[in-house]
C-alpha cells in the first residue's frame, strides 16, 4: 500500500485573515498520496490553488489541462472559485474502462461453466 504524505502548508504571511481561505488539495498515485492544507487569497480559483500548492512540482506528470479536477468528489472547472474549507482534488485518468473489466470478468466466469472435468 502506498504512503500518505501530509505536506507543510504554505502560508501567505502578508495577507489579512479576512483575505485568505483555508483549503486543501489532494492527489494520489498507486504509490503515494498527498493531502496538503494551505491558505490562499480569497477569490482563488481551482487552477490557482493547484499552482500555489506546488503539487505540480511534486508530480510533474499531472496535466491539469487534460485531467479532471473536483472539489470534494464533485467535478469542477479550473476557473471555479474555491470557498473556505474546500478540498481540491486532481483525478488520475482511468487506465481501464470499468465496463470493459466487468464484461471481461463475466466472460472469464462464463468460461467456467461449472464443469470441473469430473464425470459423475
Amino acid at each position: 500500500m502506498g504512503e500518505t504524505e501530509m505536506v507543510d502548508e504554505p502560508v501567505l504571511s502578508d495577507a489579512k485573515s479576512d483575505d485568505v481561505l483555508a483549503v486543501g488539495i489532494a492527489y494520489a498515485t498507486p504509490q503515494r498520496q498527498v493531502w496538503q492544507d494551505l491558505e490562499v487569497p480569497n477569490g482563488c480559483t481551482v487552477r490557482q490553488v493547484i499552482e500555489l500548492s506546488g503539487i505540480l512540482d511534486q508530480f510533474p506528470d499531472i496535466d491539469i489541462e487534460t485531467q479532471k479536477v473536483g472539489i470534494f468528489g464533485k467535478l469542477a472547472k479550473l476557473e471555479q472559485a474555491v470557498e473556505e474549507g474546500d478540498r481540491v482534488e486532481i483525478y488520475r485518468p482511468i487506465t481501464c474502462d470499468p465496463k470493459t473489466m466487468k464484461r471481461k470478468k463475466a466472460e472469464d466466469d462464463g468460461d467456467n461453466d461449472g464443469d470441473d472435468g469430473d464425470e459423475d
